[in-house]
């Protein structure tokens, strides 16, 4: 299974991350422990979205679509 998801930070609220995974558990801790630079300076990190993908390609598309300017209006309006 391949998953996309959105994390928001708990100490900024406003701020958010898009990923892709195969395990949102490890890679959320990845975060959380701050291994990733994109996300160290705002961890903690909570998920608070995740959809599940059969097809890989599929899901690095929606990703990848979701860190689009319309990606992001549509995950403010829709999915958060």
């Amino acid at each position: 299974m391949f998953c996309v998801y959105i994390i928001q930070s708990k100490i900024y609220p406003k701020q958010f991350y898009t990923g892709f995974s195969e395990n949102i558990k490890d890679r959320l801790n990845h975060h959380n422990e701050g291994k990733s630079t994109h996300t160290q300076r705002f961890k903690p990190w909570k998920l608070i979205y995740y959809c599940v993908f059969k097809d890989k390609k599929k899901a690095l598309d929606f990703e990848k679509y979701l860190k689009t300017s319309s990606g992001i209006a549509f995950r403010n309006k829709r999915l958060i």
